[in-house]
């Protein structure tokens, strides 16, 4: 991240969205803390990817706004992964991840692309089109693109949903350790993962959703599976997301 890109927090007011009838939010209000690692949970279908997707520029709210605390547009500054992988078929590994840098008509780095894609266990599998990659192959490579856009601000949904639990522990571990100091909002459905890595969780849950009280939690990212605090807090996450489904 460049040092004149500080991360800004992101500020959600009034933010209200419609499918139809069904109305998702109705003057929902979240903050994102910048410099911060935010995890959000919360039942199949309450609006987690849909709030990520408005908050990254993707779909339209019907009322409110998303705003960084710093004032300054918000465009220009996200880094996104979205649940699919959304590689380009007819791109290796390796253009996959720079993909970002071309279409902005910039050089590509392609020692660093090398370098994450090694990082994410595809030394070997940079040049391989998208076809002769396993799914979680797929989504690696999908987190390196993510991570060479080193952007102030990432916003993730299940990017590590599709991983071997082993393959999981290290790409999460990697993750934290390049996003740390960044603006991050990432989307789970899995309780450990969210103690592992968040700073600040969040469990969204009613219809239309609203955001429970934030947990925060104490200690370096990324915390061991078993520590104690960990283990404590995924115990109360399971019986908060038991109650609101």
């Amino acid at each position: 991240m460049r040092s004149d890109d500080r991360p800004p927090g992101l500020e959600i007011s009034g933010l209200t969205l419609r499918y139809g009838s069904q109305t998702l939010f109705d003057n929902l209000a979240l903050t994102v803390p910048a410099g911060q690692y935010t995890v959000m949970l919360g039942a199949s279908g309450v609006g987690k990817s849909s709030l990520l997707r408005v908050a990254a520029g993707l779909a339209a709210p019907d009322a409110g706004r998303i705003v960084a605390t710093d004032g300054l547009p918000v465009a220009g500054r996200i880094a996104w992964m979205g649940q699919r992988d959304l590689l380009y078929p007819w791109l290796s590994a390796i253009d996959n991840v720079t993909l970002g840098a071309r279409l902005r008509h910039e050089r590509p780095d392609r020692a660093r692309a090398l370098d994450l894609l090694g990082r994410v266990g595809l030394a070997d599998r940079a040049g391989s089109l998208p076809a002769e990659l396993s799914g979680g192959m797929r989504q690696r490579a999908a987190i390196a693109r993510t991570l060479y856009e080193d952007r102030p601000i990432v916003l993730m949904d299940e990017p590590f949903s599709a991983l071997d639990s082993i393959t999981r522990g290290r790409v999460q571990d990697l993750a934290a350790t390049l996003l740390a100091g960044r603006t991050v909002l990432m989307i789970t459905h899995d309780p450990l993962e969210a103690c592992r890595l968040g700073e600040r969780l969040v469990v969204l849950s009613g219809a239309p959703a609203t955001p429970g009280e934030p947990v925060v939690l104490p200690g370096a990212i990324p915390r061991p599976a078993d520590d104690a605090e960990v283990l404590r807090t995924m115990a109360s996450l399971l019986r908060t997301l038991g109650a609101a489904a």
